[in-house]
């Protein structure tokens, strides 16, 4: 697959009168690192939303992994993000299940075994320094070790795409490097798309990145 994320003159909005992206036409190669950045209220974390079905289309074309997201049905929905990572800025772990069993969610859904699932789980917890931390719960730790977390689950499936929102907002320097880090090996190593929205691009990236800009419902490439 050589563009993991297509989209022609698309536009995205939640009402009918309304207009947050406006004909938009871009693509993102596979493997590729690629930063969207944006003024407060520009349309970024709607823009991704559009990338896991969060949002339909309200008008042109969307294709991700292959799948076209104009009006979706929700088997084609699923079948897609067994094939996608997420990372939110509020982690969204479920704070009633240990750290291990939070990782282990997309695994369960993608059908893997007890037994796969549990030595998967031990080598990204170890990856991302927590394997102490496995039988703790969300709460009991800090954010930027709930966002190591996060993004041991957003790699568990071995995801074709990893979409980060502002994952790195809340964190102090040393987590946010963590982090950074972690999306740049993920791209490196195992030649995942990785795209992400942010106010600041770190001034120190180890990888070739390609920039998308946001203004006035306008997306422009950033040389």
């Amino acid at each position: 697959m050589d563009k993991v994320i297509i989209a022609e003159n698309l536009s995205l909005s939640y009402k009918e009168f309304e207009s947050i992206i406006s004909k938009a036409s871009f693509s993102i190669d596979a493997g590729s690192f690629v930063f969207i950045t944006g003024a407060s209220g520009s349309g970024k974390s709607t823009l991704l939303k559009s990338f896991y079905g969060a949002i339909e289309p309200r008008a042109g074309s969307l294709v991700v992994g292959g799948v076209k997201m104009n009006r979706i049905s929700t088997s084609k929905l699923n079948y897609l993000r067994r094939h996608i990572g997420i990372v939110f800025q509020d982690y969204k772990l479920i704070k009633e299940w240990t750290i291990e069993k939070n990782v282990m969610l997309p695994l369960i859904i993608s059908g893997y075994t007890k037994e796969v699932s549990g030595e998967q789980v031990d080598k990204l917890l170890s990856h991302v320094k927590l394997g102490h931390q496995a039988g703790k719960y969300p709460p009991e730790l800090s954010g930027g070790e709930q966002q190591r977390v996060a993004m041991a689950r957003a790699l568990a499936h071995n995801p074709i795409l990893i979409l980060a929102d502002e994952p790195t907002g809340n964190l102090d320097e040393y987590s946010s490097q963590v982090i950074w880090n972690l999306l740049e090996g993920a791209n490196t190593q195992l030649k995942t798309t990785v795209v992400v929205v942010t106010h600041h691009i770190p001034e120190e990236m180890n990888v070739p990145f390609k920039h998308f800009h946001i203004e006035l419902g306008t997306i422009h490439e950033i040389a």
